[in-house]
Order: structure tokens, then C-alpha cells, then sequence
């Protein structure tokens, strides 16, 4: 009954948020192409429940050449991002066209962040339990966003993977609105808005 009443919460959420936010859609990608060539959309193919693949979407927010040398951890302050790539993270308006990604089932407003299979893999050696996190629908929040460090290396994944098994032990309705008003009154807080 709460995954049902979840995916209920978030078609609406979803829908809501894509009528609020597309007119700045259109803002942002005119103002990427501006900025760098190349798409203003960010395509990555990340691991969604039972590991299943899918393509998650994102405001292009690092230079096309990222990672012409393989897979690398993305950090803070990270070289790779266009100077409004640095904006657009750290107002987390990157983040807006995955609001698709929720209305199509991919992910949820709420749960681990999704993983690419590169990256999953190689936690899954260091730590055999990392593959319980694909018991649950990824999402743009959860504990691990929000008091975990923010996972530049594979020590740093780690240290996520509690926080990510407790919102799976305790998936209920009232978590999933816990996890959206801490991630607001956060995100609120530290953008000094």
C-alpha cells in the first residue's frame, strides 16, 4: 500500500513540478547551448531498481569532453563543470528534467541516487550488502543526500550505503514526506533564500 500511495504522490508531484518549472526549461537550455556547444541535455544510462537500466536526464552542467579518458567520480567543485554548470548544481535546477525520469517510473522523488553499473559494480566488491540498495526505486532524495558526504570516491560511497538501507528498512508514506521537507528546509537553508 505505500509504494502504491508513493508512485500516486509522485505522478502528481511530477506533473505539478514539470507545469511550475517548464517555462525555465527553456531558459536553461538556451542558456547552456549559449554557453558551451554541444546538447543541453545530459543523458546517462544509471542503474534503477533490481538493476534494471534506464537513461537518466539532467541539464548538461559539465564540458563534453568529461570523461574522454573513462568513468570518473563526479565531486564538488569539480574541474569538468562549465561555469554555469557550477550554478546550476548548486542551485540544483540541474536536476529539474529528472522530474520525467519520475513521471516515466524510472525513479522516485525520494530514495538512493541512482548508480551507474561501472560504478556499482565496483562497490559491490568492496561491500557484497551495496546490492540491497536495488531493493527500492532510486530518487533525487534520501538520507544519504542529505548527511552523507557527497560521494567523490569509493570511500565516500561507502559511507552512503547506511543511510541509503535506512530509508529501505523504513519505507512508509511518512519517510517519503520526512525526506522532501528535510531536502526543502536544506536546500532552503543553505541557499540562504
Amino acid at each position: 500500500m505505500n509504494l502504491l500511495i508513493i508512485r500516486g504522490l509522485d505522478i502528481l508531484l511530477s506533473v505539478i513540478g514539470i507545469l511550475i518549472t517548464s517555462p525555465f526549461w527553456i531558459l536553461i537550455a538556451i542558456a547552456i547551448r549559449l554557453e558551451s556547444k554541444g546538447p543541453a541535455f545530459f543523458v546517462q544510462e544509471r542503474l534503477g531498481i533490481n538493476q534494471i537500466p534506464f537513461n537518466m536526464i539532467k541539464f548538461r552542467t559539465m564540458r563534453l569532453d568529461a570523461e574522454s579518458g573513462g568513468p570518473v567520480w563526479s565531486k564538488q567543485n569539480d574541474p569538468r563543470i562549465t561555469r554555469l554548470g557550477f550554478f546550476l548544481r548548486k542551485s540544483r535546477l540541474d536536476e529539474l528534467p529528472q522530474l520525467w525520469n519520475i513521471l516515466k517510473n524510472d525513479i522516485s522523488f525520494v530514495g538512493p541516487r541512482p548508480i551507474r553499473k561501472h560504478f556499482a559494480d565496483l562497490l559491490a566488491k568492496e561491500a557484497p550488502e551495496y546490492n540491497q540498495r536495488f531493493l527500492v526505486k532510486p530518487g533525487l532524495t534520501g538520507w544519504a543526500q542529505l548527511y552523507a558526504p557527497y560521494g567523490a570516491d569509493t570511500e565516500d560511497q561507502l559511507k552512503k550505503l547506511p543511510y541509503d538501507l535506512r530509508y529501505l528498512k523504513g519505507l512508509s508514506v511518512f519517510s517519503y514526506f520526512k525526506l522532501i521537507f528535510l531536502t526543502l528546509f536544506k536546500f532552503s537553508d543553505s541557499s540562504g533564500v
